[in-house]
């Protein structure tokens, strides 16, 4: 497979540039240029040669920056092969993409010229993570601290006034919504949509223009590679890591009557996975799936991973539908699949974040905890577990029926899902999520029981219908006091588990101060205000807001509540916490605790090991029942005093302070943390194992000065 990366696309000689492009059934190729000011008009046509390895090449003084291209691809006919010579072809190194007048696209000779200047990576380690999931244009669309022409922009993104919002927030990652080059699908056109949240991508290793200042997009795509960049580096002297949702899986081209513009013009048999009659196999809902059985999607994939990486100094990336990448030849999944094996251990790639969506919709989709080392992954089952405990089961306590869940499910969730993840990989394996760009708000989970998404133009059929939410007995908006009291604490509960929970955590834009969708839970065709971030907020959202910045910083300070290893009971783990479970009475938790719905009390107390932070030990109580609970502080080992750090029951924290064995009420439905003071009686425990895992990785080799 190597022999395909590092040498395909555009490259600097003597004579200009070279264009190398892989084929393995062409039987004809040549390079397109085309006129400046009419890019439906071609001008030149120069051959190209079929060499080694499939790889097709040309060298020409016409590929100077600026100018557009494309390639025009011949071959044999049959059900598994759609080349059409008259068509133009978009290589898929393209860097740079104009629209011409007709609605195709050309590929543009781009200037990537960029000073960096001092600028490196944060390095954050991933314990420290936590990340903010955010769409370019919904997060600043609204902003008005910036310019006008600013708002909805990469520049945007960058700008003082939304940096200073994400370091005040105290999030340390911003992981954006696709921006490589992307369309709108066929049939969305046709309703006069559009696809707002960008999985529909025409080339991978170029940026969406549409986000790009006007400005710059005047600048060609040169300026549009330089906002990126830009916003890359001054979030990166903020301390903020760049994260991308990136879309592998499928392409722009949709079904096999879809808009060809690209791979299947080049090599549709060796680029889509298909039966040999030629209909296509989608395991991805899309129209089509990239068949990554073959080296040369393989290889595309990983040569968009480095460009990103290195030339553009991505820190990570998360991998939409990524068991398609993990697919072989039959179809089925592998966790040693050649791409994902080489993705997790490339030395180019070193220090990158990688993030999978464990599933498809295809055979055998759901794997979450079967990715390797070096991944992390999206914990579904964590989001669920979090919102049947405190919401799902809230309704069917409210209406006289009994729970559906012990406090099982939700200690497995807090406690790193180590069911989920073997414990080689760590709690740091799972990304807990309760909300996403895909679903429910963390408002709209406690306002509505049913979704709401007629303005998709799908009669009310599109989205989940498990969404686990709970609208407190209103659907929808309302002025009762009370409902809206008791909304608020369940979504402090919501909150306040998964920023105190062993793993990484992810918060969706706008949660922080209770953003809502009016119900819709797969927004992903509406480009509006019911989709962008607002930026003025209502007295309450203020107040939440500071509760979500108290739970960051709490999580920052108390290296308990994210441990990198998970623990044993035998001895001591380097980097682990230690945990125990104690029920109502402060008792250590028995078999019929944890098994009994009708008892949803339990205390968590976790203690580091340290290794190169301060000793930590943070006791979590969690009460599930519509009732108030009397509940003892456990007399545990070298505990001293449980000072109150904060409870989700009000917005206030009043910093009461208890000793073992007292006994406190605690509100219905709520969640308390608490600092333990004091040691055990043999001292701040010391790791008696070798570190497993380093707190950082080392980032990849800096960039260039200018490249």
């Amino acid at each position: 497979m190597d022999r395909f990366v590092g040498d395909l696309g555009l490259r600097q000689t003597d004579r200009g540039h070279g264009l190398r492009v892989w084929s393995r059934s062409a039987t004809a190729m040549e390079l397109r240029l085309f006129d400046a000011h009419d890019l439906d008009r071609v001008t030149d046509r120069v051959p190209m040669t079929k060499g080694d390895d499939d790889v097709w090449s040309v060298e020409s003084d016409l590929l100077q920056p600026g100018v557009a291209y494309a390639i025009g691809v011949d071959g044999p006919t049959g059900p598994t092969h759609r080349f059409d010579a008259s068509r133009h072809a978009l290589p898929p190194h393209a860097k740079g993409i104009q629209r011409t007048r007709s609605g195709d696209h050309r590929a543009t000779v781009i200037d990537s010229t960029f000073d960096w200047g001092d600028s490196r990576r944060p390095g954050t380690p991933l314990d420290e993570t936590v990340v903010y999931e955010a769409h370019v244009k919904g997060l600043t669309q609204l902003s008005p601290h910036m310019p006008e022409e600013l708002r909805g922009t990469y520049a945007g993104l960058a700008h003082p006034s939304t940096i200073a919002y994400l370091k005040d927030l105290g999030v340390t990652a911003v992981q954006l919504l696709p921006i490589h080059y992307f369309l709108s699908e066929q049939r969305l056109l046709g309703q006069g949509r559009v696809n707002y949240w960008g999985y529909n991508t025409l080339s991978w290793l170029t940026p969406h223009s549409d986000y790009a200042s006007r400005a710059n997009r005047l600048d060609g795509t040169g300026g549009v590679l330089r906002e990126v960049k830009g916003m890359v580096r001054l979030l990166h002297e903020a301390g903020l890591e760049v994260y991308l949702d990136v879309v592998y899986n499928h392409t722009a081209e949709e079904g096999p009557g879809g808009p060809a513009q690209s791979l299947r013009l080049i090599d549709d048999a060796s680029y889509y996975r298909q039966t040999d009659e030629g209909h296509y196999i989608d395991v991805t809902g899309c129209g089509n799936t990239v068949d990554y059985s073959l080296p040369a999607a393989q290889a595309l994939v990983l040569d968009s991973l480095r460009y990103w990486a290195h030339d553009v100094q991505i820190d990570g990336f998360r991998f939409d539908l990524a068991v398609t990448l993990g697919r072989g030849e039959d179809a089925s999944f592998s966790p040693d699949h050649p791409l994902l094996r080489a993705i997790a251990t490339d030395p180019t790639l070193r220090g990158v974040k990688m993030i999978a969506e464990p599933w498809d919709v295809g055979m055998g989709g759901w794997q979450v905890g079967q990715f390797g080392d070096g991944w992390s992954e999206w914990n579904d089952g964590y989001r669920d577990r979090v919102r049947e405990f405190w919401l799902a089961d809230h309704r069917r306590l409210r209406h006289g029926e009994a729970a559906s869940t012990s406090v099982g499910p939700i200690a497995h969730a807090i406690s790193g899902s180590q069911g989920s993840f073997t414990g080689r990989r760590g709690p740091l394996a799972s990304v807990n999520l309760v909300t996403a760009h895909d679903g429910f708000t963390l408002t709209d989970l406690v306002r509505y029981d049913e979704k709401h998404n007629l303005a998709n133009g799908e009669d009310n059929r599109d989205g989940t219908n498990d969404n686990r939410s709970y609208n407190h007995g209103v659907e929808g908006r309302t002025e009762d006091v009370d409902v809206q009291l008791d909304r608020r604490r369940s979504m402090r509960n919501v909150l306040g588990t998964l920023l105190v929970s062993a793993g990484i955590p992810m918060l969706t834009a706008g949660d922080e101060f209770g953003r809502t969708q009016r119900g819709n839970n797969n927004a992903y065709c509406i480009d509006s205000a019911l989709t962008w971030m607002p930026w003025m907020r209502k007295p309450w959202q203020d107040e939440f807001l500071e509760q979500t910045r108290r739970l960051i910083r709490l999580r920052r300070e108390h290296p308990a509540l994210r441990p990198l290893e998970f623990g044993r009971d035998d001895y001591r783990v380097a980097g682990s916490s230690r945990m125990e479970w104690f029920n109502a009475f402060g008792a250590p938790m028995t078999i019929e605790d944890w098994e009994h719905a009708h008892d949803r009390t339990v205390q968590y107390m976790a203690e580091s090991t340290p290794i190169d932070e301060p000793y930590s030990r943070v006791l979590v109580m969690l009460h599930g029942s519509t009732r108030d609970a009397q509940v003892t502080l456990p007399n545990a080992d070298g505990v001293e005093a449980f000072e109150l750090l904060w409870s989700s029951a009000d917005d206030r924290h009043d910093g009461e302070v208890h000793v073992p064995g007292d006994t406190v009420t605690v509100q219905p439905m709520s969640l308390r943390v608490y600092r333990v003071d004091g040691v055990p009686e043999s001292g701040e425990p010391e790791a008696e194992l070798v570190v497993m895992r380093s707190r950082s990785t080392p980032p990849p080799p800096p960039p260039p000065t200018i490249g």
